[in-house]
């Protein structure tokens, strides 16, 4: 599902990288959500909590053969619907080759916050992208 899709086939991943993305750390913990359809899986989502005053959404993937038909969106609302109650802020990255991501969070209320070069790949950008209910604080 992973390696024929966007940003991972121009980002060149193979087997070490899913074993790095996949193997259990030390540190914030992570939650993993699966998306079913037909009782096959069709899309999965992994979150790192305690990110910047919110989580971090380390990946959303949907099926090739299952998208365009709203699964990602239903994945990232129950995604959305965790992290916001506990907290304000939900972070993403994308990269910015990836137009149909970076379209995709734009239409579910994502705003891009900053521009990290280079970070995967020599001349390309990973693009920040936040979406929020409210200031980590509400006063000084």
């Amino acid at each position: 599902m992973l390696s024929v899709s966007e940003p991972w086939r121009t980002l060149g991943y193979g087997a070490q990288d899913w074993d790095k993305l996949f193997t259990i750390v030390a540190g914030p913990p992570r939650e993993s959500y699966v998306i079913e359809s037909d009782g096959q899986p069709s899309g999965l989502a992994v979150v790192r909590r305690h990110f910047l005053f919110g989580d971090y959404l380390e990946l959303l993937a949907v099926s090739p053969a299952q998208r365009e038909r709203g699964l990602g969106r239903v994945l990232l609302d129950h995604v959305e619907e965790q992290t916001f109650a506990r907290g304000n802020n939900l972070f993403a990255c994308v990269s910015d080759f990836n137009a149909d991501a970076r379209r995709f969070y734009q239409r579910q209320g994502y705003v891009e916050v900053g521009s990290l070069p280079n970070l995967l790949i020599d001349g390309r950008d990973e693009i920040l992208l936040r979406k929020t209910t409210g200031p980590a604080r509400t006063s000084a």
